[in-house]
């Protein structure tokens, strides 16, 4: 019997790809909600927004473009980018 050492490791790595993932995609989701100007009453719409929000506080408004859009774009864009990369890195290391 062949004992596979580390595949408590490898379960947790691919746990935190997988939370970075959903993150990167909630704030992707509501950057494709405001600009294909979804309707605010509607309860999914609203609860993207608000998981976005909470999770692109840091970001948001980091940027001070003209353009709503632009700010949205950017700083909802920043907090995803940042999630893949920290959580993907993050997730390599445990890894190895």
């Amino acid at each position: 019997m062949s004992y596979r050492s580390g595949t408590g490791s490898s379960t947790a790595a691919r746990a935190i790809a997988v939370i970075a993932d959903v993150m990167a995609f909630i704030l992707i989701a509501w950057i494709l909600m405001y600009l294909l100007d979804a309707n605010r009453g509607n309860e999914l719409v609203q609860f993207v927004h608000d998981a976005a929000n909470w999770l692109a506080g840091w970001s948001y408004d980091l940027f001070t473009f003209d353009e709503a859009w632009a700010r949205v774009v950017a700083g909802y864009g920043l907090a995803a980018v940042v999630y893949l990369f920290v959580g993907h890195a993050v997730a390599g290391r445990i890894r190895r």
